[in-house]
């Protein structure tokens, strides 16, 4: 099944998580007090709704109980990102993301319940979207804006199997250009190297590319 993500807060950073997410054939409901911003996401998420994320019923009559990851991305209202935060935790949300505005306000978040805090001046929305798709996306750098570099974990998917039985190039049109085993690490590996279950791959490709090899490869069923 599809992982269900929301996204409260449709400012720059949650925004960009907001299409990334879509882009990657996610379904995301997106939530937002300005009417402006909601109408702008309405062709890209699945759902968009005008609500504020700190009416504990409101959350509840939109069904959050069923959404499996949100991202708090609201913005200049630390308040509000906090209360949000707490309502969600006691709903028992399986995964929360939240924008922090500061140190003070990571540290407030992580004695609340938190599971991700990230700083969006930090972390890019793109290489956050990835992240929060699958556990076995590690790291996502982009090199231009269409081609970047992905890191990911091997699962069941790719364990057991040469990069010739995987043929990623041809597939995909994606390069692995290395791999680290432990504490080693394989730079251009060989088409018969064996891939093992928690190799981490660093694959270099076109956005579309990569992400068909994501999708397929990677994403567990």
């Amino acid at each position: 099944m599809k992982k269900e993500f929301a996204v409260i807060g449709l400012g720059r950073f949650g925004g960009s998580i907001c299409r990334e997410l879509s882009r990657e054939g996610m379904e995301v409901l997106a939530l937002d007090l300005d009417e402006d911003k909601v109408n702008e996401y309405r062709d890209i998420a699945s759902h968009a709704v005008i609500a504020d994320s700190t009416d504990e019923n409101v959350l509840k009559e939109l069904g959050f109980r069923n959404i499996d990851h949100v991202i708090v991305a609201i913005g200049d209202n630390i308040q509000a990102s906090m209360l949000t935060t707490l309502i969600l935790k006691e709903m028992g949300i399986k995964m929360i993301t939240v924008k922090a505005q500061n140190d003070y306000h990571e540290k407030i978040l992580n004695k609340i319940g938190a599971d991700q805090v990230v700083h969006p001046e930090r972390d890019m929305g793109k290489r956050i979207a990835h992240n929060i798709i699958s556990n076995n996306i590690l790291d996502y750098i982009e090199l231009s804006d269409d081609h970047s570099v992905v890191e990911v974990k091997a699962g069941s998917k790719m364990g057991g199997q040469t990069l010739v039985d995987l043929d990623i190039r041809a597939e995909y049109g994606c390069n692995v250009v290395a791999i680290k085993r432990d504490k080693d690490v394989i730079v251009s590996p060989m088409a018969t190297e064996e891939i093992k279950e928690s190799d981490v791959l660093i694959v270099i490709g076109a956005d579309k590319d990569i992400s068909r090899f994501e999708k397929n490869l990677v994403l567990e069923d």
